[in-house]
């Protein structure tokens, strides 16, 4: 049995997870799922959230020795608070998410990239500090195999706070990590998911779009209970 702690991409929360958790905890998994801060039930003003915010609402949700996937945007604030605090985290899981790199922001990594299927995707607030999905674009990035969740994520999908998107990682983490790349990926190319992966331990392939965690919410369970057993 392991702990696992799920953290969302950009506009989630902890929702996102509905369906993995059940599986992971048929599985023998205890497992839990957060609202980073202006998430969810996160009520914070926008303005104040920021890259170390997202990392300490991690850190102040691990109890014990813990598998910490993120997706998507989520792997900027899980490698973050490997390196505030790496004393509870145990493993780290890119679920077809950024791997950051030094002195690198996320929007610096995706603009980097040659294909850019988000370039368009977003609206941005008037005071910029913030910006969500293009509704007529929701569907084909995020959800194409998985259409029969359209409305309930479109009924939960929020705004993205701008500044932690544009901090770069501060310090360094030794935690062991895995990648698991979405192969059929409409957001982050699944050939830069697998040049990121490169910074992982070990790369796992999933055959869903950007949200494996509806699209295939058992597989995704059992490549992390694949990796889980394979821990010392």
């Amino acid at each position: 049995m392991s702990e696992f702690l799920l953290v969302h991409g950009t506009g989630h929360g902890a929702w996102c997870w509905r369906d993995v958790i059940p599986e992971l905890a048929r599985l023998g998994h205890r497992v839990r799922a957060i609202d980073l801060p202006c998430h969810g039930a996160d009520h914070a003003p926008i303005g104040d959230a920021s890259l170390t915010s997202y990392a300490e609402a991690i850190l102040d949700a691990l109890e014990a020795p813990t598998i910490i996937v993120g997706h998507s945007m989520g792997g900027f604030p899980i490698t973050q608070a490997a390196c505030l605090k790496p004393d509870n985290i145990r493993h780290l899981v890119y679920l077809c998410a950024y791997v950051p790199t030094p002195d690198t922001s996320l929007v610096e990594m995706r603009k980097a990239w040659p294909e850019q299927p988000l370039a368009k995707a977003f609206d941005v607030a008037a005071n910029r500090q913030s910006f969500r999905f293009k509704p007529a674009l929701i569907q084909d990035r995020l959800y194409h195999d998985c259409s029969e969740v359209l409305e309930f994520a479109r009924a939960h999908l929020c705004d993205e706070p701008m500044a932690p998107s544009m901090t770069a990682i501060t310090g360094q983490h030794t935690a062991p990590s895995s990648y698991i790349r979405c192969t059929k990926d409409r957001a982050i190319p699944p050939a830069y998911q697998a040049q990121m992966a490169q910074n992982c331990g070990a790369t796992y392939d999933l055959n869903t779009g950007h949200s494996p965690f509806f699209a295939d919410p058992a597989g995704l369970a059992g490549l992390l209970d694949k990796i889980s057993a394979g821990l010392t």
